[in-house]
């Protein structure tokens, strides 16, 4: 067994006879640049080659003794790591038709018989050739693809972690305002749009956060015995404010069940400020539970207006917004859709007669308790 040492980035292809000068031949067609063959004089000798080397091609001789080609091939194909190398075979045998048959039966992606056209076969060769160094370029290509968005998911993270401490002050100087002036119309004004501020930009930091979660991961939960009834009370009191018609409240069957309550009540929150951000604010927005099942509770949210088209299709991609002009990061509607997979449920979305209704289905019981 030998070869020539190949350079980096060179292309290997396998050639297996146990004629030397067979070898020594197919060498001497097939030199150029960018490839290097290498050399074996048996199936076994070809075996260890193909267990330290990834190989374009295996130029493989049919009658060989000890393991012929067609047996090598066999062996070939039952590895994963040479199931899918190409193989042509090469004989100076008569072209029988069921030889020929078994052959490709073996694997084979070609059969060509002694004497070999030169032309022929470096043509042959050169095309698996172009294939390998198309499929490496693209596998480079998505390696390096991957490992940049996985860099830029931790700087979210890192970024949305570090963000959150002058947020907290900035917070908290709203409120120290709203306590020491109470009296000021001007500071008490100032004081809540600083208040306001701060909980959007840490629903912003929340979401960032929870995609670069999401983007690595599972979205972590802690599920426990959780009601419906008082999240969705809770969710209502941090919005309903802001609804100039109401917010209005329907609970059938039974509320609770064993999901993680702070992510419940981040997609509460989610719906709830999405249908306020595009629903028409002159129709009430609806958030009905619906516990009537034993196994799986509904939750909608129900608001006037309908989807546009243009983003119903990638309705709970990331940085998909409802409007050019809409607010926010475009990830409400994703961490929705990844809450209720995380709790085993599932999203949809349905909009007709000028009203759009959110739903998310639930298991009662999250599938790690029981």
């Amino acid at each position: 067994m030998e070869h020539t040492l190949n350079a980096p980035g060179d292309v290997l292809v396998l050639a297996v006879d146990d004629v030397a000068e067979n070898l020594t031949a197919l060498e001497a067609l097939l030199l150029q640049p960018g490839l290097t063959l290498l050399k074996a004089t048996s199936g076994t000798e070809a075996l260890e080659l193909l267990l330290g080397n990834e190989v374009a091609l295996a130029l493989v001789d049919v009658q060989m003794p000890g393991m012929t080609g067609f047996e090598l091939a066999e062996l070939m194909r039952g590895s994963d790591r040479t199931r899918r190398v190409p193989i042509i075979f090469l004989t100076a045998g008569a072209a029988e038709h069921g030889r020929v048959f078994r052959g490709y039966e073996a694997g084979a992606v070609d059969f060509l018989f002694k004497p070999i056209d030169p032309q022929l076969l470096r043509s042959k060769v050169g095309v698996f050739v172009d294939l390998f160094r198309q499929r490496r370029m693209l596998e480079a290509q998505v390696e390096e693809h991957r490992k940049l968005l996985r860099t830029s998911e931790m700087l979210i993270g890192v970024l949305g972690h570090d963000l959150r401490n002058p947020l907290n002050a900035i917070h908290l100087a709203g409120e120290a305002l709203l306590r020491a002036y109470p009296r000021d119309e001007t500071i008490t004004k100032l004081g809540g749009r600083i208040r306001s501020s701060s909980q959007r930009m840490g629903r912003l930091i929340s979401q960032l956060l929870d995609f670069a979660t999401t983007r690595l991961g599972n979205l972590p939960v802690q599920p426990k015995a959780t009601d419906l009834r008082q999240l969705s009370e809770n969710a209502i009191g941090e919005f309903e404010q802001q609804q100039r018609s109401g917010l209005l409240h329907e609970v059938e069957g039974d509320p609770c069940g064993t999901w993680d309550p702070d992510r419940i009540l981040q997609l509460l929150s989610n719906l709830l400020g999405n249908a306020l951000q595009h629903g028409d604010p002159s129709v009430p927005i609806v958030l009905r539970i619906d516990g009537s099942d034993p196994d799986t509770v509904h939750i909608d949210v129900e608001s006037g207006g309908v989807l546009p088209e243009s983003v119903r299709e990638n309705l709970f991609a990331p940085f998909v917004r409802a409007s050019e002009t809409s607010g926010g990061a475009g990830l409400g509607l994703y961490i929705v859709h990844h809450i209720a997979r995380a709790h085993g449920g599932s999203m949809h979305a349905e909009s007709n007669a000028g009203r759009t209704t959110f739903r998310a289905r639930l298991p009662r019981h999250h599938p790690s308790k029981p």
